[in-house]
């Protein structure tokens, strides 16, 4: 089989469940509002600053990775800001052939310029409608949900999980906590999350990425996670060849609980060694219910078209994965039902269908 252009998986629909906001700024854009407000970057230079976000981040330790975030969110301070990253994802998301984008970010980081809670989720929300009605002006169909993060180090979940409800109605999807994992396990939010099931609402939690079995057995059996962000460490209860699954690696498969991979990422914060050794070729093969992701596009130099590149070299995988892929990822969405399955059926499908004939 052919390998698959980089150019051609550009222009088939994916969908994408795990993407920081503040992770996937335009380096020219950093350099715009940092000059604005005043905050001192490493370098003005667009080009050498996104260089930078990638070297910065490749130290192979998730709580360094996480460093490179003081740059993004100190511009990210006022409604103009907020509004002109979320704008802005959305049109670079809708080039890169994203059809479904769930996008995620902490409000409770975007206070220091004086704005409330409301104000962030407003601007950050007008931002992407504004966006994807300008993609889809362009002939870039795209449907955006945002996530609001509670930060696990800090204290605000039970706030953040009913300001997610307040604006559930409005472009809000689901609920997420992130952060260095250990030493700040899920339960510390508990809670948070049984609010949420109270409220019918979904929410997805980090778990099994820098940190293992532990913090994903917590996130499911104790917090009733719907999805798994990143739990890459999944990997840790299997075994053996042929592959012999434990009961939490088993219990995630049989209950189809997805998995947010985010490959490029996992390789930067040292959770896997390189992309051809990444466990998603595995857990593809034992068919759990695997997704692909982008994690921060900035601080990887990467998209959901890349990071879909990378699995075709590393695998060999055609068209038929990469299907496979966005349809997991469609069907495990945070959005209604049926608002799902037309995605998937008039959007996705068809345009597969000519990829593989």
């Amino acid at each position: 089989m052919a390998a698959i252009e980089h150019s051609d998986i550009v222009k088939a629909p994916k969908a994408l469940l795990h993407d920081h906001l503040d992770g996937g700024l335009r380096p020219a854009t950093v350099v715009e509002l940092a000059d604005a407000v005043g905050h001192e970057l490493p370098t003005t230079d667009p080009a050498a600053l996104g260089d930078w976000f990638v070297a910065a981040a490749d130290s192979g330790s998730l709580e360094r990775y996480l460093e490179t975030f003081a740059h993004t969110v100190a511009v990210m301070q006022t409604e103009e800001g907020l509004h002109r990253v979320a704008r802005e994802c959305a049109l670079d998301l809708a080039a890169d052939g994203v059809v479904y984008a769930e996008v995620r970010y902490a409000p409770e980081q975007h206070l220091e310029g004086g704005l409330t809670l409301d104000q962030v989720v407003e601007a950050v929300d007008a931002g992407f409608r504004d966006g994807c009605a300008e993609a889809a002006a362009g002939g870039r169909v795209i449907r955006i949900g945002t996530l609001l993060t509670a930060m696990r180090h800090a204290a605000r979940s039970q706030e953040i999980a009913e300001l997610a409800v307040r604006f559930r109605d409005t472009g809000v999807v689901g609920f997420d906590i992130a952060g260095a994992e250990a030493g700040f396990p899920p339960t510390r939010h508990l809670d948070a999350f049984e609010y949420l099931q109270r409220e019918n609402f979904h929410f997805t939690i980090h778990a099994g990425e820098a940190f293992g079995l532990p913090s994903i057995w917590q996130a499911i059996q104790w917090c009733g996670a719907d999805r798994l962000g990143h739990g890459v460490r999944i990997v840790d209860d299997i075994t053996g060849r042929p592959a012999v699954l434990g009961r939490l690696a088993a219990y995630v498969r049989d209950k189809r609980i997805p998995l947010e991979l985010c490959p490029s990422s996992n390789v930067q914060t040292g959770a896997v060694a390189s992309i051809a050794e990444h466990p998603i070729g595995l857990l593809h093969d034992l068919r759990f219910r695997v997704t692909v992701n982008t994690d921060n596009r900035l601080m990887s130099g990467t998209s959901m078209s890349r990071e879909m590149t990378l699995l075709t070299e590393a695998f060999g995988w055609g068209w038929a994965e990469l299907q496979w892929l966005t349809i997991n990822a469609m069907k495990s969405a945070f959005i209604p039902y049926d608002e799902r399955l037309t995605i998937i059926n008039e959007v996705i499908k068809p345009a597969y269908a000519k990829l593989i004939a």
